[in-house]
């Protein structure tokens, strides 16, 4: 029995050698597989004395010869193949054991040249896999070093691998050359400027009992590449498996606590905010986005943006709360939280980047591809587009309200003050359904602590621009004292005109949020 053993990957290779030798088998090997092998004390012998023809090229050409593909994809059970194979001294080889040059590794340093990256495009290696696995009734084709441990107990048991056993490690083979093909096809058509393929990657990582209804079956994969405020990569600390809603709710939730820098919390309910804040210490900002809307976080999810201490946790296990994500979790908080058995307590990474990632959206036959909304502009006093100019409280309010209206199913309207929400409108048909639901929840969060909304000087901020001043009428109607929305309407005047009127500072950002 000969194996073929050439991997860029060497995790255990040498280990593996030596068992299938001890086992009785003979070792062909290549280049940097061959010298490891040998200076580990493993007989090999290089695939150039099998096949009469030296590597050249640079090692381009090595293993791409007939007394390679021909020992491995001659079809044991068919006569006239196992003839070819005499009257050409061909020996079969039995077992491959292969793995890739490293091109996604390459091309994701910084200062990589195409030049650098096409060297590392493997030819010899995909071919054998190819072979391999095309032929896996009589041919074992391993390319991950995961399987090794099978591979050696089935020959120790029986001489050779499982039908069964062959069968997978020939789909894993296929999968691995396709994925490498499309990380090398999708570098390619960048460089060349091709942009109508779209390829897309991603790995099991949860079955889920149902989709969003019972009914519906489900799945949750995750990307190839990492990211941070990512549930793919969240630990899972306590409580039942994530649902379906579950997952996409805390995504939503993630997103908007990306937003921020200093000390928040946010609790959503059907990817929407229903109470957020900022707070001088984590405890602060919960007790805030609590007191925002007590009955909406019922069965909600909350994630804060530091790690959640003993006073945090405390506050929040009294709540029937679906899941509690944070950057980490105080010992003895993390005790607390871990006695309520069904509630999710994850640990996500939180850190932030720069990057700039694609958001993808199925639809009936097709997808949409976009950027992702992950930058937002500042408020600022020079946005200022009324008579009335905004304190510096206004600005650091309407600041905060911007950022949690980008994050509200439009149309989306949003109350605030002294970073806290205090009514959130989101996802009406028309801009002043949404006001109207915000403003009398405000109302309503400040009557049941004594206080008139009237009297409070709260911020307003739209997701969309004003198409007609009713908004800005309504919101006069309740004391609103500033507003910041996107502006770009034919009648943006109507809605200055007014505001100047209600004595209401407002700022154009000149940026629009909508999250359909």
């Amino acid at each position: 029995m000969k194996a073929l053993i050439s991997v860029s990957d060497k995790t255990g290779v040498v280990e593996f050698a030596r068992e299938l030798v001890a086992l009785g088998w003979e070792i062909l090997s290549t280049s940097g597989t061959m010298k490891l092998l040998r200076e580990s004390g493993v007989p090999v012998t290089s695939v150039s004395d099998i096949t009469g023809f030296p590597e050249i090229c640079d090692g381009r050409v090595k293993t791409l010869h007939p007394k390679i593909h021909g020992a491995l994809l001659a079809r044991r059970d068919i006569p006239e193949h196992m003839k070819a194979l005499k009257d050409n001294g061909i020996e079969t080889i039995d077992l491959v054991c292969v793995n890739l040059y490293p091109f996604r590794e390459t091309i994701a340093k910084p200062d990589v040249t195409m030049e650098d990256a096409v060297e590392h495009i493997d030819i010899g290696g995909p071919s054998m896999l190819r072979s391999s696995a095309k032929n896996w009734e009589s041919v074992t084709v391993v390319c991950n070093p995961d399987d090794y441990a099978t591979i050696l107990s089935e020959i120790k048991a029986t001489g050779n691998t499982t039908r069964e056993t062959r069968l997978k490690l020939s789909a894993k083979a296929y999968t691995h050359t396709a994925e490498y093909d499309i990380a090398i096809a999708t570098y390619m058509r960048a460089q060349a400027g091709l942009n109508e393929k779209l390829f897309l990657e991603y790995d099991l990582k949860q079955e889920l009992r149902y989709g969003e209804n019972p009914h519906q079956q489900a799945k949750f994969y995750s990307s190839a590449e990492a990211e941070p405020f990512s549930l793919a990569t969240a630990g899972q600390l306590n409580g039942k498996e994530l649902s379906y809603n579950n997952i996409q709710d805390a995504n939503a939730t993630l997103n908007i606590a990306r937003e921020f820098d200093e000390p928040f919390c946010v609790g959503v309910k059907h990817m929407n905010p229903c109470g957020s804040a900022v707070g001088k210490t984590i405890a602060e900002a919960w007790k805030k986005a609590y007191e925002a809307d007590k009955t909406s976080i019922f069965g909600g999810i909350v994630a804060a943006n530091r790690e959640i201490d003993l006073e945090t946790a405390q506050m929040l296990k009294p709540i029937f709360l679906e899941i509690v994500m944070a950057p980490s979790f105080a010992p003895d908080a993390l005790e607390l939280l871990c006695t309520k058995k069904n509630l999710r307590v994850l640990k996500v990474d939180m850190s932030k980047d720069n990057a700039v990632r694609k958001q993808y959206v199925s639809m009936n036959g097709g997808m949409l591809v976009q950027d992702r909304d992950s930058d937002i502009k500042p408020v600022s006093a020079g946005q200022c587009v009324t008579e009335t100019k905004p304190t510096e409280s206004q600005l650091a309010d309407m600041e905060f309200a911007w950022k949690i209206v980008k994050h509200v199913k439009s149309n989306a309207i949003v109350v605030a003050k002294d970073g806290m929400t205090y009514g959130v409108g989101a996802g009406q048909m028309n801009r002043v359904g949404s006001a109207e639901i915000a403003l009398k929840q405000a109302a309503t969060t400040l009557k049941e602590e004594g206080r008139d909304i009237n009297a409070e000087g709260l911020v307003l901020a739209s997701d969309g621009f004003f198409p007609f001043n009713d908004v800005v009428a309504l919101a006069a109607e309740y004391g609103i004292k500033a507003i910041v929305q996107p502006g770009g309407s034919i009648r943006d005047e109507d809605s200055i005109k007014l505001a100047n009127e209600k004595g209401i500072t407002m700022l154009f950002t000149g940026e629009r949020h909508f999250k359909h």
